[in-house]
């Protein structure tokens, strides 16, 4: 059986804290910022915590990493 290979793409996005949760930035803050109001871009800013659905996800992509 060959080694599971780490995901390059989700390694440069998501970040492991030190007990293992997986955080990540919100989406939608790149382009078309004109219409959305200054709070909502904002609350856009802040990293966020991966839900436990999408943890699993993450842990399986990032292979080789630690997670909770």
């Amino acid at each position: 059986m060959p080694k599971m290979k780490t995901h390059k793409g989700t390694k440069k996005r998501v970040k492991v804290t030190g007990t293992g949760k997986f955080v990540l930035r919100h989406s939608g803050k790149s382009h078309i910022l004109t219409k959305k109001s200054k709070k909502r871009k904002n609350r856009l800013g802040k990293d966020i915590e991966a839900p436990v659905g999408g943890s699993r996800k993450i842990a399986k992509l990032l292979a080789g990493q630690e997670g909770r």
